[in-house]
Order: structure tokens, then C-alpha cells, then sequence
């Protein structure tokens, strides 16, 4: 996992430090480091690793690579629980230990950069769910599932804008 969090930290500072030498802005950050996410996820189920893991490490990467903190933070980690289940999904991995390994990441990353890990819990729980709606109602139940409740000591509350 430390692993996984470092080369994705280390990506994702080479990639912002490429995009803010250039007028594009914060959608393009969004979008390499989805890219980044994809890739990491890719390479975790084609080695066998454990997605769960994998994703905690993938999410405190993120975290470390980006720097963010308040709301840009909670921001990012929605949208990158998203791409989380959305890559796990794209390499038939296991949808919902890589939800609930995100929401873990988000929690850790979260204590580490003294952000509200319960704020973080949710953000990455309600990420997941989220993109987990997009590709399927029976995967969205799935994530649901394995987000809801108390994770790593914090309770998880989803928010329900998610819901069509």
C-alpha cells in the first residue's frame, strides 16, 4: 500500500506541477489524476494485489501529491473514490473492497493532514456510490453496502445528492 501511495503521490506532484506551467485548470488536474487512479488500478489487479489496499493507498497518494486541504480536499477525494470504482470496475476487480479501501485512504490521508475524517469518510463514500450508479444499480447497492457504517473507527454518513 505504501508502495502504491508513494507512486501515485509522486505522479500526481509531477502531473500538477506539468498542468500549472500551463493556463489549464483545475478540470485537467481532475482529469490526469483520474488518469493516474485508472492506471494505478489497472496495475494492482493485473498483479494480483489486494484492491482494497490498494485503493487506501491510491486515495493518500492523491491526498499527499495534490497538498489540498478544506474543501478542495474533500472535493478531490469524491472524485477520486469515483475513479476508483469506476477503474476497479473497467478491470472487473472487486467493486466494493475498493469503495471501502478508498473510504479507508480517505480516512488516514485525512488524520494525516489534519482534515475531518469524518468529513473525508463521507466525501469518499458518496464518490463511490456516486460513480458506482453510473455503471449499475446492483453495483451502486454493492458500494452502498461497503461504505455505510463505521469504518476504521469513523462513522460513515453518506450524502444523497447522488440519487436519480
Amino acid at each position: 500500500m505504501e508502495a502504491t501511495s508513494a507512486a501515485v503521490s509522486g505522479a500526481l506532484t509531477a502531473t500538477s506541477e506539468i498542468i500549472k506551467g500551463t493556463s489549464k485548470t483545475g478540470a485537467s488536474v481532475v482529469q490526469a489524476s483520474s488518469d493516474v487512479v485508472r492506471l494505478a488500478i489497472q496495475g494492482i489487479v493485473e498483479v494480483g494485489g489486494d484492491v482494497g489496499s490498494g485503493a487506501k493507498g491510491i486515495i493518500m497518494g492523491v491526498l499527499r501529491g495534490t497538498k489540498e486541504t478544506g474543501t478542495e480536499a474533500f472535493e478531490t477525494i469524491s472524485v477520486t473514490a469515483g475513479a476508483v470504482v469506476k477503474g476497479t470496475s473497467e478491470v472487473a476487480g472487486d467493486v466494493a473492497m475498493a469503495a471501502k479501501g478508498a473510504v479507508e485512504g480517505a480516512i488516514a490521508g485525512a488524520k494525516e493532514l489534519s482534515v475531518d475524517a469524518t468529513e473525508a469518510a463521507s466525501a469518499a463514500a458518496t464518490g463511490a456510490v456516486k460513480a458506482a450508479g453510473e455503471i449499475g444499480s446492483g453495483v451502486a447497492e454493492q458500494v452502498r453496502n461497503a461504505v455505510t457504517g463505521t469504518i476504521a473507527g469513523v462513522k460513515v454518513v453518506l450524502k444523497e445528492p447522488f440519487k436519480k
